[in-house]
């Protein structure tokens, strides 16, 4: 009788692929423990990234943070279209003036959209949200007094096990939404002479 723990090659390879990423230095990638009752398999890390953040350093409280989970059903399910399903969730805060803008929904879902194109990553069944939050705290509650987030929320599925590529452009979504220039430009206030 098979062991009902063991995890199928093909998820194996799946996750492997994910781990692979190497992402820009400006972020910081961590495992994390995927919720365990979304499919039979699943595997997650988050990706945190702050624009005024030097590498190597640490984030308290970052300015963007993602994570994206890995779901597996060996059977497949039908809304899915395949075997695999790629979950995000990317939180970041807004300035002041980004407060109310009407395209900053279509802007948020295009990081996503951009981010897989640009990396190549192949996907059907693509759907998700984006979310203007505002939270004003009281009393004891510690933070800052107000926050304003954006926040994207989608899944898809790949059409390969190989999954770096979708790593590499949920790391690039995360890079977008924390206002980081693109790899190799240097913001104006970073050159030298």
């Amino acid at each position: 009788m098979p062991d009902a723990t063991a995890q199928p090659p093909e998820f194996l390879e799946a996750v492997a692929s994910l781990r692979a990423v190497r992402p820009r230095p400006e972020l910081l990638v961590s495992a994390l423990e995927a919720p365990p009752r979304l499919a039979p398999y699943t595997w997650a890390f988050s990706v945190e990234a702050d624009a005024g953040r030097s590498p190597g350093e640490d984030l308290d409280e970052p300015d963007t943070s993602g994570r994206l989970i890995l779901l597996h059903d060996p059977a497949g399910q039908e809304a899915w279209e395949g075997t695999f399903r790629l979950v995000c969730f990317v939180q970041a805060r807004l300035d002041p003036e980004q407060l109310g803008d009407e395209m900053l929904p279509v802007v948020g879902w295009s990081w996503l959209t951009e981010a897989l194109d640009h990396c190549g990553a192949e996907y059907v069944a693509l759907g998700g949200t984006v979310t203007q939050t505002s939270s004003v705290r009281f009393g004891d509650i510690a933070g800052p007094r107000r926050d304003d987030d954006v926040e994207l929320r989608a899944s898809w599925t790949p059409t390969a096990p190989d999954l770096s590529r979708h790593a590499e452009a949920f790391c690039g979504l995360v890079a977008s939404a924390a206002g980081l220039p693109p790899v190799g430009v240097l913001p104006l206030g970073h050159r030298t002479h």
